[in-house]
């Protein structure tokens, strides 16, 4: 390619390509169960409304707040089934006056959808971290079914 010369794009079936998704949710309380709970519901929603298998996903770090230290986000994963995908923990920054109790994500995955197609997901209280990525039916546990997933009006 020359200086100055325009890209071209392909014609044909679009490119799978590496993207980044994100996520986050809300825990009610820093016990190991609901972080397990709301980690795999906010896991399952990531994947079913990008379309994506076990086969697409590259590696995901998950986050969370340092007030929640009773377990590994990871582990919620690997309870899904994502055994051979590499994982990671880490603790949020501490910014005084943040959003308490906070699991994040930042899944790597290989998809054809453009990045503009691409849906973050931000259930319970996350989703006043990005309200702009967040539709107004968001998914949360139901308070009977622990972890289950009921649709709620913004």
């Amino acid at each position: 390619m020359r200086p100055g010369q325009r890209i071209r794009h392909r014609a044909g079936p679009p490119a799978v390509v590496v993207r980044a998704v994100r996520g986050a949710v809300q825990v009610e309380r820093d016990d190991p169960e609901v972080v397990d709970t709301q980690t795999q519901l906010l896991l399952t929603e990531v994947m079913r409304r990008n379309g994506l298998t076990a086969a697409d996903v590259i590696s995901i770090l998950f986050t969370a707040t340092p007030d929640l230290v009773s377990c590994f986000p990871a582990v919620a994963a690997r309870r899904l089934g994502l055994t051979d995908v590499p994982l990671l923990c880490a603790t949020e920054i501490a910014v005084p006056g943040a959003m308490p109790r906070v699991v994040r994500l930042l899944a790597h995955v290989v998809t054809a959808r453009p990045a503009s197609a691409l849906s973050h997901v931000y259930l319970n209280g996350a989703a006043r971290l990005r309200p702009d990525l967040s539709p107004a039916e968001q998914v949360r546990s139901d308070p009977d079914r622990p972890g289950g997933p009921v649709a709620a009006s913004g």
